[in-house]
């Protein structure tokens, strides 16, 4: 079988129609025609969702393994698409999404978040992040990210892309933000807690050694392999070994990774970094309602890569890492 042979036929569980429409992902703007109607308060137990789930670490949570994003270029971050995030967001819940990603600093994110899950609150997971390395200001931000999502509690708070071994000094230091987190656990004002970095992958292991977090929320994607420093070497087999739960952003790289030569679709993008061992579940945003059904579409359909398939999406990748990893830069 020849290369070009086993690209084209590189397709998850048989979905044909998706992946001949996958390449144009990112760069499709559709309008969007769905309605604005709000979902059915007992849309849990009537939604007929076929997602995969895994055991989110140590949590013991079953979880589907899409979840919705709350950042980069889509409408939950603008102030001006309030309608199209609303619409987002209750399409995620019509298609089985129970996996919501926030952050104090995502603009309107969270209050769009906090018009629509509250009615739901019991059958979803709602994850916020703060950029506080002190107390105080990691209190502030929890007691604003609370009101926005109109929710008197958090399944997951995170500390927001800690990138230098000087924040972690910081966060852990005696009024480091670290206090603000076992206070709020303390007093059940949220239920695990978490690190998230896209920028050092040795920076989230010293976190991860320092303190028993519950998750890690790291950048992972079909080009990370090639990068002098990647992650899924030096956090992945850590995360395991402790059982801590690992969720993957920045997965198609902003849609970088569907460029003419790179990678197919999101079938690949998701396929590749679903199939990494210890990855439990990915968040991705979405610029519009088709956009998001077509994510679901794919993690539905969603059957683990053998070796030869994960080598072959490397191979890929090889000649455009910097291009798919340039957020690395972010601190």
């Amino acid at each position: 079988m020849t290369e070009n042979t086993t690209r084209r036929n590189f397709i998850l569980g048989g979905m044909a129609t998706v992946g001949s429409i996958a390449g144009n992902y990112v760069f499709q703007h559709t309008s969007n025609n769905a309605s604005n109607s709000s979902v059915s308060d007992n849309y849990i137990s009537k939604i007929s969702s076929t997602m995969p789930e895994r055991i989110l670490g140590n949590t013991g949570l079953s979880l589907p393994i899409f979840g919705l994003g709350g950042a980069g270029k889509t409408p939950l971050s603008s102030s001006r698409m309030e309608k199209e995030s609303i619409a987002i967001i209750e399409a995620a819940l019509r298609q089985g999404v129970r996996y919501f990603d926030t952050a104090a600093s995502y603009g309107p994110s969270e209050s769009y978040l906090g018009k629509v899950l509250p009615q739901y609150r019991d059958d979803v997971f709602l994850a916020s992040k703060t950029g506080g390395r002190d107390r105080d200001g990691a209190w502030r931000d929890l007691e604003r990210s609370l009101k926005r999502l109109n929710t008197d509690y958090l399944d997951l708070w995170q500390f927001h892309h800690v990138s230098f071994d000087e924040e972690l000094d910081q966060i852990f230091s005696s009024q480091g933000a670290i206090v603000a987190m076992e206070e709020a656990k303390e007093q059940k004002l949220i239920k695990y807690c978490g690190i998230t970095g896209h920028h050092e992958p040795a920076v989230i292991a010293n976190g991860l050694n320092r303190y028993p977090f519950d998750t890690t929320l790291v950048s992972i994607n079909a080009a990370d392999i090639h990068h002098p420093r990647p992650f899924i070497p030096t956090v992945l087999p850590l995360a395991k070994r402790r059982n801590i739960g690992v969720i993957a952003m920045k997965v198609p790289a902003y849609g970088r990774l569907f460029k003419p030569g790179v990678l197919d679709g999101m079938d690949q993008a998701m396929g590749y970094v679903l199939s990494l061992s210890g990855v439990h579940c990915c968040i991705i945003a979405a610029e519009t309602v088709e956009q998001l059904e077509f994510n679901v579409r794919v993690a539905k359909a969603f059957q683990p890569l053998n070796s030869q398939e994960m080598a072959f999406i490397e191979k890929l990748t090889a000649n455009a890492w910097q291009d798919n990893t340039f957020f690395r830069r972010w601190t």
